[in-house]
């Protein structure tokens, strides 16, 4: 597999032809990435998804857009690696994890009815195995 630099640009660009289009897309970008924030404080509301879903629209309605969404120090390594090797770092794995476990357990502590605390169970487990599933990137020692 060819290697890429962490720091090297990832080439995703790909604006629309339509500027009705690109706008359309622009605004689902900045929708994804407002929920995707949401995802941030808010139980069960995933982020990485909204993120990424952000990153794609933004790579074809708005250049700008795009390259703020991968210059965040958070965000853009990430999105990078999901792109060139669809994998993400033992970190972020750990994080999503933790994160995980923080917002369904808070969850299902608060939310009352029996079958949503199963639900929120089965969906926890579901989305943890998915999670799981996604190989890890070791990142060079030299980083």
């Amino acid at each position: 597999m060819h290697e890429v630099s962490n720091t090297q640009a990832v080439d995703l660009l790909c604006l629309h032809d339509s500027p009705l289009v690109r706008a359309l897309y622009l605004g689902a970008g900045i929708l994804a990435l407002a929920l995707g924030a949401l995802g941030v404080v808010l139980p069960i509301l995933p982020t990485t998804p909204f993120i990424l879903l952000a990153a794609g629209c933004f790579a074809r309605g708005s250049e700008r857009f795009h390259k703020k969404l991968l210059a965040n120090r958070i965000a853009g390594p990430i999105i990078r690696d999901w792109c060139l090797y669809q994998s993400i770092p033992r970190q972020a794995k750990r994080w999503a994890f933790l994160l995980m476990a923080l917002s369904f357990g808070s969850s299902i502590f608060i939310v009352p009815e029996l079958w949503q605390k199963v639900m929120l169970v089965v969906i926890g487990s579901i989305l943890a195995f998915y999670v799981w599933r996604i190989p890890i990137r070791e990142m060079p020692a030299n980083s």
